[in-house]
């Protein structure tokens, strides 16, 4: 029989977790154009196991003035001014994706998301860098508490790198899809789950 205590908004100290990924036109989360962000949100089953839900997925245009540097266009094959990207402004992508989170954190009665991801500094200021640029004030995240799956993969599994953190879980990765912020959210998102059901199945929780 499944315990009734098995609630996601108990597990992470009422943190919603929200796996995030982002693909940018460089390093600088102030100058650097965000051109793509992919979130999935968790759901826990009955037994207090943790499976990827919702996905929200945007392609998004360069902001005004934004800074493209052309070695890391180069490396996740982007092109920001490609029609078919779909692309779309990024205010009207972070109030989607901030409505989207709001109201899957309170349908788990949850109250306040936690980015997570696999070197989360980076996608966590990247984040919060489109979402002071789009006058949000409301937003669901964090500002700075963060789930790193880098750390937790390297305690967990021996491993820091995404692709060998996955292939150590067993979890299959096709490096052809990577760098693509859906397919490596979709990937962060197995792993975090993988770290988290394990921990639960060798020493369940509360502990």
């Amino acid at each position: 029989m499944s315990d009734p205590t098995f609630a996601l908004n108990q597990r992470f100290r009422g943190y919603f977790p929200v796996v995030i990924d982002v693909e940018t036109a460089g390093f600088n989360n102030q100058t650097d154009a965000l051109l793509e962000i992919a979130a999935i949100t968790m759901k826990m089953d009955e037994d207090g196991f943790l499976h990827p839900d919702k996905t929200f997925h945007f392609h998004i245009e360069p902001f005004e003035g934004a800074n493209l540097e052309k070695a890391a266009l180069d490396f996740n094959g982007i092109d920001p001014y490609c029609a078919l990207r779909g692309a779309i402004n990024e205010t009207d992508a972070m109030k989607a994706l901030c409505k989207g989170i709001r109201h899957a954190q309170k349908d788990a009665d949850c109250q306040r998301s936690v980015v997570v991801a696999h070197n989360a500094a980076f996608d966590q200021g990247f984040l919060n860098a489109a979402i002071e640029r789009s006058h949000i004030k409301r937003t669901p995240f964090h500002p700075f508490v963060s789930f790193d799956t880098t750390s937790l993969a390297g305690l967990a599994l021996g491993q820091t790198v995404l692709v060998k953190a996955c292939q150590a879980a067993g979890i299959e990765f096709d490096n052809r899809q990577a760098h693509s912020a859906l397919y490596d959210t979709q990937k962060t998102a197995e792993l975090f789950c993988h770290i988290v059901n394990k921990w639960h199945s060798l020493a369940g929780w509360p502990v």
